[in-house]
């Protein structure tokens, strides 16, 4: 009667411990627990694996996807309960206008960070007349709004982009044109998602863009025969934030700027692990990694050839 899927996570908690901040996004919403759950093509997760996922490390968690509103407004509101009383940073749905508008900003380090997340669909789902707040479509206006209020009041600002076309790891115009626009803005760092397999990674002025970090954990693997290796192999962006004070002169440097590569292992659609390549030493999860590796670390690399993976 109960899920658990802290097994599913036990490596990455490995890695998570040593990052102070650690982001992801929650591409399928938890309607409520006591709809019954769902899966393709409109999705109902159980509550239990953001239980699992915060207590695997991650404390900030992008919630506008093109499934956010799947179970319709209730699940919504279902939804945003679950993450409201979580010290987590999250963003991206809302359950009134007063609400969406309560951005939320942390510190650590002496470093004071927001992130806001959007999508740029809903799957052809309308959002509800008057209730615009359920889920942040992307708006440039809006957009611009959001950032302009935050700008000046936090070190680092983040956004999380719910965009592209699925099954590619090449980004779109429309990814290309919103990432410009929101370094145009000065956002230090956009997290793309939706794609379900790996977009390069690239520096926009002094803007890091990762285009897609791919799938985390998923049971894509029963469609590797039409789509390959992609939709199993994602990634963890990593890099360091340092902020320099000279008087009243701040300054923020991004550096180190990479990714650690993930494989999603399971064995006859079960024990479904989340596995770091650099916990690969031999052939034990996956065939030929080492070839893997060279493939997916070219694709992350094809824009930027400074990115570490």
């Amino acid at each position: 009667g109960t899920y658990d899927f802290s097994n599913q996570l036990t490596h990455i908690k490995t890695i998570l411990k040593d990052y102070d901040l650690a982001y992801y996004n929650q591409e399928t919403p938890f309607g409520g627990d006591d709809k019954g759950f769902k899966g393709y093509p409109m999705f109902n997760s159980p509550s239990a694996y953001g239980n699992a996922m915060l207590d695997a490390g991650f404390n900030m968690v992008s919630l506008a996807t093109n499934h956010t509103l799947d179970q319709g407004t209730n699940g919504v509101i279902n939804f945003y309960n679950y993450w409201k009383n979580k010290d987590v940073m999250y963003h991206g749905i809302a359950d009134s206008e007063e609400t969406r508008n309560q951005y939320i900003i942390k510190e650590k380090n002496n470093i004071t960070y927001s992130m806001l997340s959007y999508t740029t669909s809903t799957n052809g789902i309308a959002v509800p007349a008057g209730k615009s707040y359920l889920v942040n479509v992307y708006d440039k206006e809006q957009v611009k709004k959001d950032v302009e209020y935050l700008r000046d009041k936090v070190d680092v600002l983040i956004v999380a982009m719910h965009w592209g076309i699925e099954y590619t790891h090449t980004p779109t115009n429309e990814e290309l044109e919103i990432a410009q626009y929101l370094a145009d803005l000065d956002v230090d760092i956009v997290l793309g998602a939706h794609p379900h397999c790996i977009q390069p990674i690239d520096i926009i002025d002094d803007t890091i863009v990762y285009y897609s970090l791919g799938n985390f954990i998923s049971n894509q693997g029963d469609i590797v025969n039409k789509y390959g290796m992609k939709v199993i192999i994602g990634m963890l962006g990593t890099l360091n934030i340092t902020k320099i004070v000279n008087g009243d002169n701040v300054e923020i440097d991004i550096n180190d700027v990479g990714a650690d590569l993930l494989y999603t292992y399971d064995k006859n659609n079960k024990n479904y692990q989340v596995i770091p390549f650099s916990m690969m030493h031999d052939n034990t999860y996956l065939n030929n990694y080492e070839s893997v590796y060279e493939e997916f670390k070219n694709i992350a690399t094809k824009l930027n050839d400074n990115i570490t993976i």
